[in-house]
């Protein structure tokens, strides 16, 4: 596919999973919903959202009076029939793991399959109700499972994919260059993709990332620091941060009208 030139920037406004003290994230959901703003105002083309449970569809309603964000429903880890209330919503996309979730963190852990068959009635569901899938690949085993699905003509491309590194649990995987390339090579044709990166070697793979027409994931859900040792005073400075490190690498960020266009949402 085309090399899209401008870098896409996604805010994650969840808590953090590996600093759960240091709650510089939004307590509430009028916090939630003023924080996806500021971040759409700093730049952000997609919001990375947690939709609080029963308020779904009026968070959603609620953001889009305020702003033209994409708005991304994340909680991948619960099974499908738990997230009915996110496809009634209708977000523009939806997270979906594909594979399986093993992840471990201070204050709780997480082991959830996700079989083919899930992944296969995810495919139909989103048709139905609009709304594209954001794949979440956490190792190559994903790749299988992308290909079984796009074989069988469940999916209409681009397919749009976030690469995680350093989450920790049994998907953990190292945020490294070798890493990286090794992920972006075996990757589905027509694919556009997004690195999520847990720790301080963010910024390090976010660039090299940026330099190979990938696009970047920042916030406090992955990494709540502006620096190692300096918590981040919000989303916007994340946001903000990033932005200027690809414009200085020569990558504009785009809005949410040019990305709305790339992946016909």
């Amino acid at each position: 596919m085309k090399e899209f030139d401008k870098l896409i920037i996604t805010a994650t406004t969840a808590n953090s999973w590996i600093y759960p003290d240091l709650k510089n994230w939004a307590q509430t959901t009028n916090e939630l919903i003023e924080d996806v703003v500021k971040c759409y105002e700093a730049g952000a083309a997609i919001a990375h959202v947690h939709l609080p449970r029963g308020e779904e569809i009026e968070t959603v309603k609620r953001i889009r009076e305020r702003c033209d964000i994409i708005i991304q429903a994340g909680m991948s880890s619960y099974p499908i029939e738990d997230r009915a209330p996110d496809f009634h919503a209708k977000p523009d996309m939806l997270s979906v793991i594909s594979n399986h979730h093993a992840e471990h963190f201070p204050e709780t852990n997480v082991d959830v399959v996700h079989d083919i068959d899930e992944l296969e009635q995810y495919c139909i569901s989103c048709k139905k109700f609009n709304i594209k899938i954001e794949w979440e690949v956490w190792h190559t085993g994903s790749y299988w499972n992308l290909n079984y699905l796009i074989e069988k003509k469940l999916l209409d491309p681009p397919y749009v994919l976030t690469l995680f590194f350093n989450w920790p649990g049994g998907t953990w995987s190292p945020p490294t260059a070798d890493e990286y390339l090794h992920r972006v090579k075996y990757m589905p044709s027509n694919s556009i993709h997004t690195i999520s990166v847990m720790g301080k070697e963010q910024t390090k793979i976010a660039t090299l990332a940026i330099t190979h027409g990938g696009n970047v994931r920042v916030g406090t859900e992955d990494y709540p620091y502006v620096n190692e040792g300096i918590p981040a005073k919000d989303n916007t400075e994340l946001v903000s941060r990033m932005i200027k490190i690809g414009k200085e690498m020569g990558r504009k960020a785009a809005d949410p009208s040019e990305v709305r266009k790339l992946l016909g949402i």
